[in-house]
């Protein structure tokens, strides 16, 4: 059955307490409240955004007729004429908008590698590499950890392993970043069981994580399939959902065992990127 977003009305502004709108928290004034931000509003408010691999200002523009009629793919006005189509009213929409001011940089990766995958034209079908990308903009993660026993456990969907907190501090030791819209859209019904798309980092440090991943979507070293995309139930992060007993992760529906012949790449090496741009950075006096 297809999800239909709560009307705004309906929404308490507790549900955004939630750790998943964190990091959207300096927007709140878009998101919280009985009243719809126009799309004129959204625009003033997020400010200045410039594609990070064209330069392009952009612009948050009302979805309508007229706007369609260049028979542009949303992804092409993008990248060609720095229009961002919105529909008013709508959640998924606006959590679009707020992703792309928070992560401009993995927006734009996602932008240019799609527009990039149209040697065709637009009228066949998405390519693997495009079907990839679709699904982390709508549901992707990025996940920075540096245990090898937590990696190995999520490799074989050992659940109660993967999400028990680390016995020497007492927390979960993973960093996850919340950055498919349609995923925020979900969370405005905190009942439900969400499962992410993940791109995963493994060493180096949590705020290298973004732009690593943004790094290698340009590159085209990763989303050419969307097999290369780890589950993670975000339900299953501590703190995250309620009910999280022992017995939670043993029968919730989001926790399902691997599938014989499953398997996953390695994750993106998060200290060997720390290196190279180190290495990039201009030295004192040059």
């Amino acid at each position: 059955m297809r999800y239909l977003a709560p009307a705004r009305a309906d929404v308490l502004d507790s549900v955004f307490a939630h750790p998943g709108f964190q990091a959207l928290s300096p927007h709140r004034s878009l998101f919280a409240g009985p009243v719809w931000p126009t799309i004129e509003q959204i625009d003033l408010q997020l400010g200045t955004i410039r594609h990070g691999q064209s330069g392009r200002t952009l612009q948050f523009v009302l979805q309508n007729e007229e706007l369609l009629a260049d028979g542009l793919h949303y992804e092409q006005r993008i990248f060609g004429k720095g229009q961002i189509a919105t529909r008013p009213g709508s959640w998924h929409d606006l959590f679009n908008a707020l992703i792309w001011r928070e992560y401009t940089g993995l927006k734009s990766a996602l932008n240019e590698r799609y527009v990039a995958d149209f040697p065709a034209g637009v009228d066949r079908e998405r390519s693997r590499a495009q079907m990839a990308i679709t699904h982390f903009d709508e549901a992707g993660v990025v996940v920075h950890l540096s245990d090898p026993a937590r990696l190995s456990a999520w490799d074989r969907h050992d659940w109660p392993a993967f999400f028990r907190p680390a016995p020497e501090t007492g927390r979960w030791d993973v960093s996850v970043t919340v950055f498919g819209h349609a995923l925020l859209e979900h969370l405005l019904a905190p009942h439900q069981l969400l499962v992410g798309k993940a791109l995963v980092v493994f060493g180096g440090t949590p705020e290298q994580a973004l732009p690593l991943a943004a790094s290698a979507i340009s590159s085209s070293l990763v989303l050419n399939d969307p097999q290369e995309l780890r589950p993670l139930p975000l339900s299953g992060i501590p703190g995250w959902h309620a009910g999280q007993t022992a017995a939670f992760y043993e029968t919730a529906a989001c926790f399902r065992p691997l599938r014989d012949g499953r398997s996953y790449p390695l994750p993106l090496d998060g200290c060997r990127f720390a290196d190279s741009f180190a290495s990039a950075k201009p030295q004192p006096g040059a």
